[in-house]
């Protein structure tokens, strides 16, 4: 896979990524990588109802982004502590795309020592504690797969940011958000997250591509469409 770098290290919002992923797979012929981190976000799927999965008076609060993404899925928090994947694909077989993607994600982390496996609900699991969730984003001509991956992320902000019904969590017999994830350095504190980024890029790059200016310049286009919707 081509590994896609930016041509700076600019601090942007979580939304740029989700347009950069669009600008790629609108004419996308090779499978393509990026992996990135944002400031804390909260980021809802496309079928969900904000407010019955998200805290919104707490992100105000608290400078807490919150973004809807055109992917399905579940709620997720995201801050710098949690790395995050997008694959681009001119594949459009969903089941074969998501199963390729989750066993990249998995090898990355058995190189890295975590024995890890992927779940029916298209998580990356070590144990029984979630360590990735990922998101489909399916257009006629490529699918787009995005996941997150847990290294050090602030539980505490994810908890009261996050607020799923008791009948969401019942159904993986649980009683928190907390519960059900555990962060990496909780099971190997040594692990940096620039030791993570190179397990990752080391799985998944046979080439790599930076883009140019103009090319972030229509990124930031398609990022307006990218923000709250009550």
């Amino acid at each position: 896979m081509t590994n896609i770098l930016l041509p700076d290290n600019e601090a942007r919002r979580l939304g740029f990524y989700l347009a950069m992923e669009e600008y790629l797979a609108a004419d996308v012929r090779d499978d393509l990588f990026f992996l990135w981190r944002t400031g804390p976000t909260v980021i809802f799927g496309r079928n969900q109802v904000l407010r019955d999965e998200v805290d919104v008076d707490f992100c105000d609060a608290n400078g807490i982004d919150i973004v809807q993404r055109k992917s399905g899925g579940g709620c997720v928090y995201s801050d710098k502590g949690n790395l995050m994947t997008s694959y681009i694909t001119p594949r459009t077989d969903v089941k074969t795309v998501f199963n390729d993607y989750l066993g990249g994600l998995c090898r990355a982390l058995e190189s890295l020592g975590f024995p890890a496996v992927a779940s029916e609900h298209n998580d990356v699991l070590i144990g029984d504690r979630k360590v990735s969730g990922n998101a489909f984003y399916a257009l006629p001509h490529a699918s787009i797969v995005h996941g997150t991956m847990l290294h050090s992320v602030d539980f505490t902000a994810m908890q009261k940011s996050i607020t799923p019904s008791v009948s969401k969590l019942a159904k993986h017999s649980v009683k928190s958000v907390r519960q059900r994830v555990v962060n990496l350095t909780e099971m190997a504190p040594e692990l940096t997250m620039e030791k993570l980024i190179d397990g990752f890029t080391a799985t998944f790059k046979t080439g790599e591509r930076i883009l140019t200016q103009k090319e972030i310049e229509e990124i930031i286009k398609i990022e307006k469409q990218y923000g709250r919707k009550l």
